[in-house]
């Protein structure tokens, strides 16, 4: 039986349950990909679900191998599977877990191919916060040109692509950061200014900003400075978050409240396609690690204050 190396958990824990494992290859269905993966994306949700604090149902089984999305090349395919061949650049979400591993079995219906612009490295950080952030601003809040829109939380995974997908759709973009290293980074990606959130006079600024309102926002954190901060979004506008913001944003008369889910399919990630060319898109790396050291990959997310997203390095080289 043919193994791969996988960094999986024994345990519920700190980082350091998250140790490297000899675990057989898994075999694609009938409408699967099996993908011979370079990278994979560190995500929040793999801590929570590493240190026991969420599990996304079903059964727990150990080792439990980490991972939603990622990038990497097609190695075989179900009988079923016409979209793809074996070879194809693929970037791909599984919410069963998984891409902590060498390879990994999706269903066809959850992967995309990569766009010429991206190489597997960014790709693979960029599946499953890029169909964040695009349906975010194009679906759920259907932002137009010329709006107002604040994006809270603009310098982690999902709102570094947010700002971008905005300005794609050229709107004014406000967004809020936690520090002057922050602000920097997420101006350069296109905000039109951004607020330091940790400033007291955080609101003050936003309407100096925003005089006639926010006609719409995305808020991909929560809690007092977000509330502050959407006392300024203007009756009749809108308001938008991934499900899993906690704590979630309060209703308010006269603006409509949206929670959502990123949504994986043929169709959209044919859409992410189009967007990530379109904006030209600018995937931003925090930090790099090799399979072998997803522990320190955790260990990093764990400090926080994470500019873009955490990768690991699967194979060497990303085409």
């Amino acid at each position: 039986m043919a193994t791969m190396k996988a960094a999986a958990i024994d345990r519920f824990g700190p980082p350091k349950v998250l140790t490297l494992h000899n675990l057989p290859v898994p075999n694609p269905g009938p409408g699967d990909l099996l993908i011979a993966l370079h990278a994979a994306a560190v995500s929040v949700w793999d801590a929570e679900v590493r240190n026991g604090t969420w599990w996304p149902g079903g059964r727990r089984k150990f080792p439990l191998v980490l991972g939603t999305d990622g990038a990497g090349i097609v190695a075989a395919k179900g009988a079923r599977v016409r979209r793809f061949r074996v070879g194809d650049r693929v970037w791909a979400i599984n919410p069963r877990r998984g891409f902590y591993a060498e390879y990994v079995v999706v269903n066809a219906q959850h992967a995309g191919r990569v766009p010429r612009r991206l190489d597997l490295l960014r790709a693979g950080a960029a599946a499953v916060t890029g169909l964040t952030a695009l349906q975010g601003i194009d679906d759920a809040l259907q932002v137009r040109q010329q709006e107002t829109l604040l994006i809270f939380g603009a310098s982690g995974a999902v709102g570094t692509l947010a700002v971008q997908f905005a300005k794609r759709r050229r709107a004014r973009v406000l967004a809020t950061a936690r520090s002057g290293e922050a602000s920097a980074f997420v101006h350069r990606l296109g905000a039109d200014a951004v607020i330091d959130i940790r400033s007291r006079n955080a609101p003050e600024r936003l309407r100096e900003l925003a005089p006639g309102g926010i006609d719409a926002a995305l808020a991909l954190a929560g809690g007092d400075a977000l509330e502050r901060c959407l006392s300024l979004v203007r009756a009749g506008g809108r308001v938008a978050y991934p499900n899993g913001v906690e704590p979630e944003p309060r209703r308010r008369r006269r603006v409509r409240l949206l929670a959502y889910n990123a949504v994986a399919g043929p169709r959209e990630f044919a859409r992410l396609e189009r967007a990530v060319a379109e904006a030209r898109l600018r995937v931003p790396i925090a930090a790099v690690y090799p399979l072998a050291q997803a522990s320190k990959a955790h260990a990093r997310l764990d400090r926080g204050h994470v500019l873009g997203r955490i990768v690991l390095r699967i194979r060497p080289g990303s085409r």
